[in-house]
């Protein structure tokens, strides 16, 4: 090699030749980012969410990759800021800031549909149970007010108990703590 050779460090190392010298290749180093307006966040909460759908909620999610919205690099573990709202079908997120550091960015994204369902804390066994009770106690208040109460009015009351609780069973969008919910930015 000809010259003096110097070595600048940062985020790519550059190899400077003296007179004549030829430049290296420069080789920047891999970044996980996501550089698309696409955001992947999931709850903070270590709970599920159990969300009306006919209801805002204030929610805040955590980015789970670090990504790039507008040029300005979003690391891993931000905190979005924003609201599940009402949509047709269940909730959708809505996104209005990002917070990184101490500084907090102007942010308009939304998800896609999370899709209502029925309560599903209303429909478990538990829940079916406890409403076969209920029933039962009515089937047996009707049969001693209409004669003498006997098994099959008891079982009746247990099975419309059990239709009507999971008829009347509210809708919720159930989010999962470890459920990614991809963000499109505009």
């Amino acid at each position: 090699m000809k010259g003096n050779a110097i070595l600048l460090g940062g985020l790519s190392a550059v190899l400077l030749t003296g007179v004549g010298g030829a430049l290296p290749r420069v080789v920047a180093p891999a970044a996980i980012a996501q550089t698309a307006a696409t955001l992947s966040a999931t709850t903070i909460d270590g709970e599920p969410l159990y969300l009306s759908s006919d209801a805002v909620h204030e929610h805040r999610l955590q980015l789970t990759n670090g990504a790039t919205v507008n040029g300005i690099a979003f690391p891993s573990g931000s905190t979005v800021r924003g609201r599940f709202e009402p949509v047709d079908g269940g909730l959708q997120f809505v996104a209005d800031a990002i917070e990184s550091g101490s500084q907090v960015y102007r942010l308009n994204a939304t998800s896609a549909l999370l899709h209502d369902q029925k309560d599903p804390r209303e429909t478990s066994a538990g829940a079916f149970i406890g409403d076969a009770a209920i029933g039962a106690a009515g089937g047996l208040v009707l049969g001693e007010v209409f004669g003498d109460a006997d098994f099959l009015e008891i079982l009746g009351g247990a099975a419309a108990g059990v239709i009507v609780g999971n008829t009347t069973a509210p809708f919720v969008v159930v989010v999962e703590p470890n459920q990614t919910i991809t963000l499109n930015a505009q």
